[in-house]
């Protein structure tokens, strides 16, 4: 009896009644299925309840005073442009809304979900999620209020729906919500949100920092320019406020006041600063001190041995979902159609070809590149999967081959001749404009693969553009990976809710409505232009599916098609976090996740014991 079949029968016994929800999740995981897999299908389904209630880290702060932690300093290298999460296009602005704003749950690195905002997380046994998974209802908390002292009601739950939904507001989060029917007040504390279809993913909207912020009604429903205001100065329900906001360069947070936890924040103030590198960033954390925190350390493995010898920190690896890839541009970067560059109608010369894009993934050294630039396997190894970390979601049926002389083959026998050095097919030759992020580590898988890529006869031009306008989301900043004005771009991305189909969405067309395009102010997350009827029907299909392995089974042929059609090069698993931490501040209330960004858990950090004493007695003084 195959592992699926073993599964299935469990899932019965889970339905019936003979196994208990703790029961079902232990010997389910045995079988490879994945805690999200899992989780999902106790909480579909009405069962004899005996697990204990889950919380998030909060390791010291009982006894701590609100603000006793003085400064917080954060150095996140790439800076923030703005603080509003649903029109932010990376983690660099998701970071910044994440002390201020919050979602209705957060969830665990487990995947297991946490309330936030609300009383408890809906079940079909408390009776707030529906046993057929079409209607969910969320109890809010009593007594929250914002930042600005208005009361939280479920209208600004249902607000935040119609707000993203609106194409007017350019949500980047807008195809996460499309699943929804309806979001509905039934009084001041009660929200139901009904689904045009039972879905197993009904947890997906206002569920995590990525992409569940709630916004306030009372702020943003004065117009248009209410959110440019917002975007600098944001009113949220989390344990900050912004104080200052410097684009590009440096944010400040004090304690928010009315936040609902007396003895929290533990930090008086947050200095979030950008700018530099990532390595300049781990080495005032690592080796001289003074920072006590550095985000994303894209730097190769032997410089951040070297820089923990000074002592001052450590880095810290959490495993993750994320991987580092190369994405094809299927429409053409360089003809203009109907106002805009990258029309998804127009395609690209040469990239539609699929000879074209099977050689150059043989010819891309994954080996190399995550060994050298990365910390290997098996905490960073070579990506076979664009669905990976996962393990039931994680396809057994690819493999990856570095074969340049393959690929040169391939390129032959697609009609692709040389021609002093460049490969041409009649008048039209392969000349390739590859972009990426300005950071070092990028910069040199940059050039691994343009030296294979140039050894098969295809010309590869390097563009590296500042991360603060790659990773922005102004329609109007055309540097911007949504743009994706080249024929090449990398950057990392992944599952980022345990139900993952906010990431497969990045291919979804739904005839061109899910692609960035000028209509929709390039908001939407399909960016490689990728339009194939099969593929929309199969993320269609996982939309509504309620059985969690036949879900699982969907995603691994998403998978598999992406692969199969060469539409993607997966490059390296990498760590969902990997950061530099003070010595002096308590890592496990970090909590770093694949299904948070990294500060989702900053009300509850604090320092470690002997460093909290010392700081209570100079904030005395």
């Amino acid at each position: 009896m195959t592992a699926t079949n073993r599964g299935w029968r469990l899932y019965e016994e889970l339905t019936a009644g003979r196994l208990s929800r703790r029961e079902f999740v232990a010997r389910a995981t045995a079988l490879g299925m994945a805690m999200p897999v899992a989780a999902f299908a106790v909480r579909a389904l009405a069962a004899a309840s005996d697990a204990a209630a889950t919380t998030r880290p909060a390791a010291g702060t009982e006894q701590q005073r609100r603000g006793a932690g003085g400064e917080l300093k954060i150095l996140q290298w790439q800076a923030p442009t703005h603080a509003s999460n649903h029109t932010s296009n990376g983690a660099k602005d998701t970071l910044a809304a994440a002390l201020v704003s919050e979602p209705l749950m957060n969830y665990l690195p487990d995947a297991t979900p946490v309330p936030t905002l609300v009383r408890e997380v809906p079940s079909v046994d408390n009776g707030l999620l529906a046993p057929d998974l079409r209607t969910v209802t969320y109890r809010l908390l009593p007594g929250v209020v914002w930042s600005d002292g208005a009361p939280l009601t479920a209208r600004d739950v249902v607000f935040t729906w119609g707000w993203i939904m609106d194409p007017a507001n350019g949500a980047t989060t807008a195809a996460v919500y499309e699943p929804l029917a309806n979001a509905e007040a039934l009084d001041d504390l009660t929200v139901r949100l009904t689904f045009k279809q039972p879905t197993l993913a009904w947890a997906n909207p206002f569920s995590g920092t990525w992409r569940g912020s709630i916004y306030p009604e009372h702020v943003l429903a004065k117009g248009s320019g209410a959110h440019d205001a917002f975007r600098t100065k944001p009113i949220g329900t989390g344990p900050y406020v912004v104080e200052s906001f410097k684009e590009n360069d440096q944010v400040t947070y004090v304690v928010n006041e009315n936040y609902r936890e007396p003895n929290k924040p533990f930090f008086a103030r947050v200095n979030l600063k950008g700018g530099g590198d990532a390595a300049s960033a781990a080495q005032a954390v690592l080796q001289t001190g003074g920072w006590d925190l550095a985000w994303n350390l894209q730097v190769e493995p032997d410089i951040l041995k070297e820089m923990e010898k000074g002592g001052k920190g450590r880095k810290v690896t959490a495993p993750g979902s994320y991987v580092e890839r190369v994405l094809f541009n299927f429409s053409d970067p360089d003809k203009e159609v109907a106002g805009q560059r990258s029309y998804w109608r127009q395609p690209h010369p040469f990239l539609g070809d699929p000879a074209v894009r099977r050689a150059m993934t043989l010819a891309t050294d994954r080996q190399a590149i995550a060994e050298q630039f990365y910390d290997g396997p098996p905490g960073e190894p070579p990506a076979g999967n664009i669905v990976t970390g996962i393990p039931a979601y994680e396809s057994p049926n690819t493999s990856w081959l570095f074969d340049p002389d393959l690929a040169g083959r391939v390129l032959d026998e697609g009609g692709w001749a040389m021609d002093g050095g460049v490969r041409k097919k009649g008048d039209i030759a392969l000349k390739v404009t590859y972009a990426t992020s300005i950071n070092a580590v990028r910069q040199n898988t940059q050039a691994v693969n343009q030296k294979t890529w140039e050894g098969l006869g295809i010309a590869v031009r390097l563009k590296q553009v500042d991360a603060a306008s790659f990773f922005d989301s102004a329609p109007g900043n055309d540097q911007n990976a949504l743009h994706f004005y080249t024929d090449l771009q990398m950057y990392t991305d992944g599952a980022s809710t345990p139900f993952p189909t906010a990431h497969m969405a990045l291919w979804y067309s739904n005839d061109g409505a899910n692609i960035a395009q000028k209509e929709n102010g390039w908001s939407r997350p399909n960016d490689s232009r990728y339009h194939n009827p099969a593929y929309d029907a199969l993320y269609e299909a996982a939309l509504v599916e309620t059985d969690p392995e036949r879900a699982a089974a969907l995603f691994i042929r998403m998978n598999d098609l992406l692969l199969d059609d060469f539409v993607v090069i997966p490059l390296v698993r990498r760590a969902a976090d990997k950061y530099g931490i003070a010595n002096t501040l308590r890592e496990e209330n970090i909590a770093a996740s694949p299904w948070e960004c990294l500060y989702w858990n900053v009300a509850n950090w604090n320092r470690t014991s002997d460093e909290t004493a010392a700081v209570r007695t100079r904030h005395r003084a």
